[in-house]
């Protein structure tokens, strides 16, 4: 059997315009490596629980206790998504609930000039932590769209006054993909 790499596309659910990526992973990863991948590249900061969802199936880290799933540590990534259109689902932070969908667009063979996992492709930037889910989020851009808003300069200091909604840089998230943790702070 020739080695494989996966095409993986990722998007945040409701967002507009679309935020999303495209990566290229190892098939046999686990789940929870794979979720350390998503936070590197859509640029979550891993500070809240998460689930991946297959049909009726959930798997989080056994230690989330987190009712009727199974323990994502134990399960890979090709068992769930075995063929091009695979779906899954990625939900991280139960708060805000912030859904991705996942799609396995394609199996490629390995090419040992790439790194891998790296990012191939995205637009927009991640939405700031905690700030509401993605209603929040689209709160928040319509105050930064109006310096005048009467929550603009509150809004500016909570998120930080270089918040650019449109932000994607392949290369930086690429840097960080090449180390082990995925230059990510995680907290297990």
């Amino acid at each position: 059997m020739t080695a494989q790499i996966y095409q993986i596309h990722i998007s945040l659910q409701g967002s507009k315009p679309k935020i999303w990526r495209r990566v290229l992973i190892k098939p046999d990863i686990t789940l929870v490596d794979f979720h350390r991948i998503i936070q590197t590249v859509m640029g979550w900061s891993n500070s809240h629980l998460h689930q991946f969802e297959k049909g009726h199936d959930s798997y989080s880290p056994e230690e989330f206790e987190v009712e009727d799933t199974q323990n994502s540590r134990k399960v890979k990534l090709n068992s769930l998504l075995k063929k091009e259109n695979d779906k899954i689902k990625y939900e991280y932070d139960f708060g805000d609930s912030w859904m991705h969908d996942i799609i396995l667009e394609k199996v490629l063979p390995v090419d040992k000039t790439m790194q891998i996992p790296s990012c191939v492709n995205g637009k927009g930037n991640c939405p700031p932590e905690d700030c509401g889910g993605i209603w929040g989020y689209e709160d928040i851009k319509t105050i930064l769209s109006n310096p005048k808003h009467k929550q603009f300069e509150e809004t500016m200091e909570w998120i930080g006054n270089e918040f650019d909604p449109d932000y994607f840089d392949k290369k930086e998230i690429n840097e960080m993909l090449k180390y082990p943790d995925y230059g990510c702070i995680w907290i297990e």
